[in-house]
């Protein structure tokens, strides 16, 4: 007999919480009838300043099918979390989760920068990513480098070896999702080869709240700036600067809290 769903849970509190999170989003988009346009991110709603879709495009799952195939993979790489003996563990898993979600929609975007303006392929700049894939990805990718004899298990019945399972998985998704995007799949490989290999190391407990820290800035920023959420408590305003040729332009923000202007609020 299987051990109880409650000590899974234990031992993988990280997962289970990301799990929790992006099922919660995904049924409150349902209920709300929310789309595409409204919380993924592309090209062209970069570029006009909504960098908060970054976040918003991670966690967010339209389609039924494609939240069940991340959440289960999910669910069988949390293995990480209980291999602190390799050097993973909790804090691993949530540092370089961190650093998957940014790096990886990055990426994303830097791909789509090339194929826009050097292959001159206009369709990428329209193109709207939604999920966790990225992360998924990457995780299935570092646990192939550090763990290589680790099974991944998709749905409770399909088992692929891990070695395999990022490419194998890739090409999975793209027949059972022909939606997904080939390009944020194999940008989270790519960053998770990054981390596996070392090329991305050093992240630790101050590097991973100093990062959040400004993620949370540039997201609340980026919602005021575009219009697509009004704190009423943050002001920017634009400044003519005189010693500056032109009209050049200084951003500040106030609070209502406080008379002075500071880059934090």
């Amino acid at each position: 007999m299987g051990k109880p769903l409650f000590y899974d849970i234990l031992e993988k509190p990280a997962t289970s919480c990301v799990i929790s999170l992006c099922t919660a989003i995904w049924f409150y988009i349902h209920k709300k009838n929310i789309g595409y346009s409204h919380v993924g991110l592309s090209y062209e709603t970069a570029v006009d300043g909504h960098h908060w879709r970054l976040i918003t495009s991670a966690f967010s799952h339209i389609s039924v099918v494609h939240l069940v195939f991340n959440m289960s993979a999910l669910w069988s790489l949390g293995v990480v979390e209980q291999l602190g003996h390799l050097g993973l563990g909790v804090g691993y898993y949530l540092h370089y989760s961190l650093v998957l979600v940014v790096l990886s929609g990055l990426l994303v975007l830097g791909s789509y920068h090339i194929l826009i303006n050097r292959f001159k392929i206009e369709y990428f700049r329209r193109v709207t990513a939604v999920g966790y894939s990225c992360v998924v990805f990457g995780w299935m990718t570092i646990l192939s480098v550090k763990q290589p004899s680790s099974k991944l298990n998709l749905f409770g019945f399909l088992s692929l070896p891990i070695s395999f399972a990022p490419f194998e998985s890739l090409i999975f998704t793209s027949i059972i999702v022909p939606q997904a995007s080939f390009v944020g799949h194999l940008s989270g490989i790519i960053v998770g080869y990054s981390i596996a290999w070392g090329l991305i190391h050093g992240m630790n407990d101050f590097w991973a709240v100093s990062m959040l820290g400004w993620i949370m800035i540039v997201f609340v920023i980026s919602l005021k700036q575009s219009g697509a959420y009004d704190f009423a408590f943050i002001e920017i305003e634009s400044v003519t600067d005189p010693a500056l040729p032109g009209n050049g332009r200084m951003l500040q923000m106030g609070s209502l809290l406080d008379d002075a202007h500071d880059e934090l609020v």
